[in-house]
């Protein structure tokens, strides 16, 4: 069997990058069950609510919804069960110094597969207040109707 190559986007978290200023990325392996993989291959997973956090040295997703698999049996998952991230020890210390900062979390942005397994990228992340949310906004309008005003102008 030829092995998979390349990266399929499964989910993506867009809240997190509107509700956090992101600091750091880091992409870590999943330890999954077999429904739970075929789940994921069927596309369906939503990182929404889910978060992470360090608890005695091992960092953990939590409150991720992959739902469970269509044609499983009394094997199938419960759908929003904590899983076990891999990363190197390292970057769990790193991690385990960054999260004890007031105002930091660890939010998952995406769920892939890299190469056939299964990945997460979370990113340190601090949270925006409500009017760092709408200048964003208003700077995201502006550049786009900079963007227009732009393309009319070489059209026209």
């Amino acid at each position: 069997m030829a092995r998979e190559r390349g990266s399929t986007l499964v989910a993506q978290n867009r809240k997190a990058r509107h509700d956090y200023h992101i600091d750091a990325r880091y992409e870590a392996g999943l330890v999954l069950t077999g429904t739970e993989v075929k789940s994921l291959r069927a596309g369906k997973a939503n990182l929404g609510d889910g978060y992470a956090e360090v608890s005695d040295g091992e960092v953990w997703l939590r409150n991720v919804h992959i739902p469970e698999y269509n044609h499983g049996t009394w094997t199938n998952h419960s759908p929003r069960r904590s899983r076990k991230l891999l990363l190197h020890r390292d970057e769990i210390k790193r991690l385990i110094g960054k999260t004890r900062e007031r105002g930091v979390t660890l939010v998952p942005l995406s769920l892939y597969f890299k190469d056939g397994n299964a990945k997460v990228e979370i990113a340190l992340a601090r949270g925006k207040k409500q009017h760092d949310k709408r200048r964003a906004i208003v700077e995201r309008e502006a550049k786009r109707e900079a963007e227009r005003a732009m393309a009319r102008a070489r059209k026209g």
